[in-house]
């Protein structure tokens, strides 16, 4: 950064997948950064290929943000300049099941660190949002302004973070907040060494392919082939990860121009059916992947995707890497890593 000043970036939840990868490019950008994860859905050594990747070290905190104690000791040790908020669990069907452990982790959880920035006097946030916000849509592509609703717990929380959030500003106009709204994160970085890696059964479509690619599991499980979609079943905006994690970079930096709150949605404009994936995966790895029509999930819509417009005028980001790269990538880390 020779133009600007590094900041130190607090990035809770940065071992898991989009967070790893915004941590890469943080460092790359020349920023600092210090990470706060609970790893009950990441893992550690994670941290250590960012810090291979990007050629730069950063601290790494084990704690989950719902305990105080352990929040107020990490901005008590270091004069963070901003956090990046990824902490939260984000699976829509166990969030369904589960409705009371969402609220807990997830809004709870940023009801604590929202409390101890304000006492430490940290007052600028990028949230890590979704486009679930957005309920089922009544047209695409989704902008900015439209209204909000949600069709599962996992949304709602993300929607009652978001609303905190604007509360906030209200009380306080001297914070400046950005929530993003990510479409469909995929991908791994291009160097093989990160990229998306659950615990357990995968929940999200891509790393679930690839691991009955490589023979983990026996077959994919498509959930609705009747939907109102050309091959009958769900679309939706994939986004390489890489490009997600640039479009936290580029909030930083228009986070700095002054308070307010600040609203783009992060996708690339296009959406792909879940057979069309499945079948760019099949070309990226040189395989026939076996799947299974499945019952539609309750709480799943038929089609999203994003007007990207908005990030692109006012933050200067736009998605640049297409299917075919997103899964190549998630191939290669498939490949490399996981075992």
């Amino acid at each position: 950064m020779a133009d600007k000043k590094p900041l130190k970036i607090l990035v809770t939840g940065g071992a898991g997948y989009i967070g790893s990868h915004t941590c890469v490019e943080l460092l790359t950008t020349g920023h600092d950064v210090v990470v706060v994860d609970d790893l009950s859905n990441s893992h550690a050594d994670v941290l250590e290929r960012v810090a291979k990747i990007s050629g730069k070290s950063l601290a790494f905190v084990q704690a989950d943000i719902r305990d105080r104690a352990a929040m107020e000791k990490v901005f008590s040790e270091h004069a963070f300049d901003s956090v990046i908020h990824f902490a939260g669990l984000k699976s829509v069907g166990e969030s369904v099941s589960e409705p009371l452990h969402y609220y807990d982790v997830n809004v709870y959880g940023s009801v604590v660190l929202f409390q101890t920035m304000a006492k430490f006097g940290v007052k600028s946030l990028i949230f890590s949002s979704s486009a679930t916000v957005y309920g089922d849509p009544a047209t695409v592509p989704i902008l900015e302004d439209f209204p909000l609703s949600a069709t599962n717990p996992y949304g709602r929380s993300k929607l009652m973070i978001e609303e905190m959030l604007r509360d906030l500003h209200i009380a306080d106009p001297s914070w400046h907040i950005a929530l993003l709204r990510y479409f469909n994160p995929v991908g791994a970085h291009a160097s093989g060494l990160i990229g998306e890696n659950p615990r357990g059964i995968p929940n999200n479509l891509l790393p679930y392919i690839a691991q009955v690619a490589d023979g983990r599991r026996e077959r994919l499980a498509v959930f609705g082939d009747d939907y109102p979609t050309p091959d009958g079943t769900g679309m939706r905006d994939y986004i390489h990860v890489v490009d997600l994690a640039l479009g936290h970079v580029k909030t930083l930096a228009r986070l700095a121009q002054g308070p307010g709150v600040l609203t783009y949605n992060l996708g690339t404009g296009v959406s792909t059916s879940v057979l069309e994936m499945l079948k760019a995966f099949e070309r990226a790895c040189g395989k026939t992947i076996p799947y299974a029509i499945m019952p539609r999930r309750p709480g799943d819509i038929a089609v999203c995707y994003a007007a990207a417009e908005l990030a692109a005028r006012e933050l200067g980001w736009t998605a640049e890497r297409d299917v075919a790269q997103m899964c190549a990538d998630a191939w290669r880390w498939q490949n490399n890593f996981i075992q």
